[in-house]
């Protein structure tokens, strides 16, 4: 355990006095003093040990301070800290030549996070189609600027409205609470079905591309049919519309794939990424697009450019985790400790009366929080808490288990890193909430 810090509380009150935290009200804001972490733990200023249940935001996968990227960071800096966009770099062509191996797709457009990312796909779809309208989903983010936080249905987007012009929104494959009132026998797939039908309404050649989450991520972690991503594939290829994939959150290891798209065999026009591209040690997100759309901007204009796109030392750090991702056999250990993690969900699913559903694919999994498990009753309304799901993040935190929660979800998505014995003792303290929420909702847990 590492030893406290003598100023903590000053670092605080400063950072508070100083600087301003994203998606809060100031005054409610208490944040924790980090300094600093290794594999699936990060430390406090108080000496504290947290095991990191949430990878920061779902974004540290190689766990914290893998020694191997901080070197090829350090090694980068001591050679070149910067190179302007419009230069060629050694680390620019290996990431570039590394994501064309690992997506399919063809050439790759660097920014420094996902937001940028979106941001620019949106861009590139309009020129290569010369169509103007986006579809995205109602239960989706694609980040925090202006042309993504409008493409997003998160209610994020609500203080920005209207945004840009040209966003039209659809449902989603939620089939834990089917928008359109089916189950899994009586299904056919409406969630794809009434796209068509809004794609009709809209015009066809007014529609340049539709933009997805791989796997939605910070709106409920709602993870498709089976024959979802076949069939709005053939849906967009029937109308000549490219399929954006964002892989912010769920790509790079995440779901056991480069691209949890990849579990669908199915292939995007346009891919984007971030978070789990650098593991989060820099700043880097890309757009790599398809080599129809590469082959088009050899004769046509690019409008599109970033100061620090390209830049040499997240590139670097970019190459670097990519290699420990397969060095290490990242893929493979998510893989099979997500089995593992799948059966102790169903078992926590079955044992606790709050818990209306689960859903996971590799290390990306949910917990979806209930009052009632035959009506469905949100354990906190869309877009707000409760006293029930305040309760369980303050246990949590007693506990020194880092976690993401959200309306009535809790996420479970440790690093890649993680050992088995850490996820058990991660779900004992998530049981030990889960618990106590039962006791506030009068329903005891049931026996072994």
């Amino acid at each position: 355990m590492p030893d406290p810090h003598p100023d903590t509380h000053d670092i605080i009150q400063a950072n508070r006095d100083h600087t301003l935290f994203s998606w809060s009200v100031q005054t409610q804001t208490n944040p924790i003093h980090m300094t600093g972490g290794k594999g699936s733990h990060f430390y406090d200023g108080d000496g504290n040990t947290w095991l990191d249940f949430s990878s920061q935001l779902i974004n540290i996968n190689v766990g914290h301070q893998h020694p191997a990227v901080l070197e090829a960071i350090k090694a980068q800096v001591d050679t070149m800290c910067f190179a302007g966009p419009s230069f060629a770099t050694d680390v620019r062509a290996q990431l570039g030549q590394k994501l064309r191996e690992v997506t399919g797709l063809g050439k790759s457009f660097f920014t420094l996070g996902g937001s940028e990312a979106n941001e620019n796909a949106m861009k590139i779809a309009r020129l290569y189609t010369g169509r103007d309208k986006i579809i995205t989903r109602y239960r989706s983010y694609h980040g925090a600027t202006m042309g993504s936080m409008t493409a997003s249905g998160d209610p994020r987007r609500w203080p920005v409205e209207p945004g840009v012009p040209g966003i039209v929104r659809v449902f989603d494959p939620y089939c834990y609470r089917c928008p359109f009132g089916k189950t899994p026998d009586s299904c056919g797939r409406e969630c794809v079905s009434h796209i068509e039908e809004i794609i009709q309404m809209e015009g066809p050649h007014t529609i340049a591309a539709i933009m997805v989450e791989g796997i939605t991520g910070s709106n409920g972690l709602l993870v498709p049919p089976d024959d979802y991503y076949p069939k709005l594939r053939a849906l967009c290829d029937r109308y000549g519309i490219l399929l954006i994939d964002d892989e912010v959150m769920s790509g790079f290891g995440r779901t056991g794939t480069w691209l949890a798209t990849q579990h669908y065999g199915i292939k995007p026009d346009i891919v984007t990424c971030a978070k789990g591209l650098t593991s989060g040690y820099m700043p880097l997100g890309a757009v790599v697009v398809s080599d129809a759309i590469a082959e088009y901007f050899e004769t046509h204009f690019l409008a599109g450019g970033l100061t620090y796109s390209g830049h040499p030392v997240s590139l670097a750090a970019a190459v670097a985790n990519l290699k420990v991702y397969e060095d290490e056999g990242l893929f493979e250990h998510t893989r099979d400790l997500g089995a593992y993690l799948g059966q102790r969900l169903e078992a926590t699913k079955a044992k606790y009366a709050c818990v209306g559903d689960v859903r996971y694919k590799g290390l990306f999994s949910v917990i979806e929080l209930v009052r009632d498990k035959a009506t469905k009753e949100p354990l906190a309304p869309f877009n707000g808490t409760s006293p029930e799901m305040g309760r369980l993040a303050a246990h949590l935190k007693s506990r020194h288990v880092y976690a993401y929660s959200r309306f009535n979800f809790l996420w479970v998505c440790p690093p890649l890193v993680v050992t088995r014995e850490e996820l058990d003792e991660g779900l004992a303290a998530y049981e030990e909430a889960l618990a106590l929420v039962d006791e506030m909702i009068g329903s005891p847990v049931a026996a072994d």
